[in-house]
């Protein structure tokens, strides 16, 4: 298939850096309801830099979510390539697989996963003491996410004694805990008021440029998708640039 408008290219303050994730001619498929197999990524082409943030758009269904699992290596493509930090994904064993993902990938998900058991501070800590990060520098880590995010105050809080948007937050900073390369937010605010869902997109946006990562984020929200460095939009199985070429994000849900 050809895309109807080529994917836009990275703006210039990213054009000068090698991309930290790349996919080319990335291919995936289930079998349907039916039997029949159906082709949800159907030749994808993206590459994301240092610092950039790509929002991706699209209609419920369409393979926005089964994306980020190709790209952050929680799922494997049926043809194409898949590089993170210059890494074939494909060519690695599954030890050096979780690896990298442990120490390459931060994923925020639309439901937090906070360990219930564990302070916000501990699961801060957490991704690193399990790539082997010592205990006195995974904790200072741990700090200085809270710090930057505002929440040192509450360290010591379970979950349970958190704020949605608090357990929100928590959870941006424990995806950036290892200083990932790539940072994989899908939906990140779908269960937050508008209020609360507007301060963590600032933080979000904040912290990637903070932090260096390249940010794909997945979303229906339109406004938040504007606030990118690049809007694309997956149909028929490929991104589209939007654009002033491709006309303004429209709602598709």
């Amino acid at each position: 298939m050809s895309s109807a408008f080529p994917v836009a290219t990275p703006p210039a303050a990213f054009s000068d850096v090698e991309p930290s994730i790349v996919a080319r001619d990335v291919r995936k498929s289930y079998v349907g309801g039916d039997g029949g197999s159906l082709q949800v990524l159907d030749g994808v082409n993206l590459e994301v830099r240092p610092g950039e943030m790509v929002s991706i758009i699209g209609q419920s269904g369409s393979g926005k979510s089964t994306l980020l699992h190709v790209l952050g290596a929680l799922d494997h493509a049926d043809a194409g390539e898949v590089h993170i930090g210059g890494r074939h994904i494909a060519s690695l064993r599954e030890e050096a697989l979780a690896e990298l993902r442990g120490r390459s990938v931060g994923f925020v998900f639309q439901f937090h996963h906070l360990l219930r058991e564990f302070s916000a501070l501990e699961n801060v800590m957490m991704p690193q003491l399990i790539v082997g990060t010592s205990e006195r520098d995974a904790r200072k880590r741990a700090e200085e996410l809270l710090d930057l995010i505002g929440l040192m105050p509450r360290a010591s809080h379970k979950p349970a004694q958190l704020s949605g948007g608090e357990q929100q937050r928590v959870a941006v900073a424990r995806a950036l805990a290892n200083r990932p390369l790539a940072l994989l937010a899908d939906e990140p605010s779908g269960n937050l008021d508008p209020s609360t869902s507007e301060r963590l997109h600032d933080l979000l946006f904040a912290v990637c440029r903070e932090e260096g990562a390249a940010m794909v984020l997945v979303t229906h929200d339109l406004g938040l998708a504007a606030r990118a460095d690049r809007v694309l939009r997956l149909h028929g199985g490929e991104l589209v640039a939007v654009g002033p070429e491709a006309g303004p994000p429209q709602a598709a849900e």
